[in-house]
């Protein structure tokens, strides 16, 4: 028998996919991910979006893939418990 699972991050109520976190492991994986891309904003010159938006695509994977791991599992659901 596995141990108590503490998600940080919840299945959202409408829909497939993850809602606001839950633990402050999740807000500070949030923040962090926000302030990444703030970051690589600011950094990344306005002449080379691709740059940025190729940065943000691998941001947003690694995110996707902490909410995947930490999160709990995802399926389609029509807001009933």
């Amino acid at each position: 028998m596995q141990g108590d699972v503490r998600y940080w991050f919840p299945a959202k109520r409408y829909g497939w996919g993850w809602g606001p976190p839950i633990t402050w492991q999740g807000w500070a994986t949030l923040v962090a991910f926000l302030i990444l891309i703030a970051i690589g904003a600011a950094l990344i010159p306005t002449h080379t979006l691709v740059g940025f938006i190729a940065y943000a695509v691998v941001l947003t994977v690694l995110f996707a893939g902490v909410c995947w791991w930490k999160g709990e599992p995802p399926r389609w659901q029509w807001g009933g418990e």
